[in-house]
């Protein structure tokens, strides 16, 4: 095998916005903790100096403020990285999409488990909900809870019923509540049978997830977070702390492929299963190569594991992930599947491209 090598001689630096806010058709942010949350993103594009015209694609992305940050910082010349909470850019495998990888049997012919979030998003109907044409092929479900208990119970029931008591509930509260509350609100719930609960209460509060953990073992409900961690020192107390029985990296927050492998292998030995976070702006794309990794070169196993899947936003990549009968099927373009179709890119560009011209304009009148 021959290396290539080249030099990255460009670097372009911009910030594309609005298909979150667009995507959830008015419903809202499926964020309780952000009712009106700014999904902006910073799209990093290094060109090289090889003959084809190589390029490597970065996107990193905050609920904010945090875009700013890290699109100040890509233009400084500083990549994110982390020791920082911001989330970090890492478009350099990307430029590597001609080496060529080599998945294993079960992965080309079944795929890696999914799971659907779109099904239960706090703003549907019941109506809505009925009308989900997901729940006719997945197997596994998360409903979204934390604003109203006995609403939450109301949707639970209705989810449960239509799924069945065969089918994995999940269930996500996206930090809503402190420790007490936490336990005191899942064992209304517990009812339902979720298989875990996920981000009960402040992403940081190593100790209060451990609590919380320690309270619903008895009641057969498992602690997920991660997402929302920005560092594998973050993932090392939370494992150390017993604090979780379900793993979620995130592969913008967590700074480069090689902090999210980092934590693979500390799973791996605390034996904990890893089902990634996805969902955002090319969440999905990314995400799908380091559990095919993980499956391939660290675990070995499907226990227990799943990954995130919501079908919004993939229309914006040349590479978008391939579902088929809710599993991740793997991608035969080789490379990190982050880079978005050029026509999008010009749309949703802030401030000047076309989405951001008519919402800008409808504003002002």
């Amino acid at each position: 095998m021959s290396l290539i090598a080249f030099s990255v001689s460009g670097v372009i630096v911009m910030v594309i916005s609005g298909f979150l806010t667009f995507a959830f058709g008015g419903y809202g942010s499926p964020f309780l903790q952000h009712t009106d949350p700014d999904y902006s993103a910073a799209y990093v594009v290094l060109e090289t100096d090889a003959g084809d015209g190589l390029k490597g694609y970065g996107i990193t992305f905050t609920l904010g403020k945090g875009t700013e940050v890290d699109w100040s910082r890509e233009r400084g010349g500083a990549p994110g990285n982390s020791s920082h909470s911001e989330r970090g850019v890492g478009p350099v495998g990307e430029a590597g999409r001609k080496v060529l990888c080599f998945p294993e049997e079960q992965m080309l012919m079944h795929g890696y488990p999914a799971y659907t979030t779109s099904c239960a998003w706090l703003g549907y109907s019941d109506d809505t909900l009925k009308q989900v044409g997901f729940l006719t092929w997945f197997c596994r479900f998360k409903v979204k809870v934390g604003a109203d208990l006995q609403d939450d119970m109301r949707r639970c029931r209705l989810i449960r019923d239509m799924i069945g008591p065969e089918k994995t509930l999940m269930m996500d509260a996206n930090q809503r509540w402190d420790v007490p509350e936490a336990v005191e609100w899942m064992s209304k719930l517990a009812e339902f049978k979720p298989l875990w609960i996920e981000e009960p209460t402040s992403p940081d509060d190593i100790l209060g997830h451990a609590a919380i953990s320690k309270a619903l073992l008895p009641l057969g409900i498992g602690v997920a977070t991660g997402e929302q961690c920005h560092n594998r020192v973050i993932f090392k107390q939370l494992l150390q702390a017993n604090a979780l029985q379900f793993l979620q990296i995130d592969s913008c927050r967590l700074g480069s492929v090689n902090e999210n492998l980092s934590v693979l292998l500390m799973a791996k030995k605390f034996g904990i299963p890893v089902c990634p976070h996805a969902g955002g702006v090319g969440l999905c794309e990314l995400v799908q190569h380091l559990i095919i990794f993980d499956y391939i070169s660290v675990s070995a196993s499907l226990k227990n594991r799943m990954c995130e899947y919501v079908d919004h936003l993939h229309e914006h990549f040349k590479y978008p992930v391939v579902i088929k009968q809710a599993s991740y099927m793997p991608p035969k373009d080789a490379g990190y599947s982050t880079e978005m179709k050029e026509d999008s890119v010009r749309k949703h560009q802030y401030p000047d491209g076309d989405v951001w011209k008519k919402q800008l304009a409808a504003q002002e009148n």
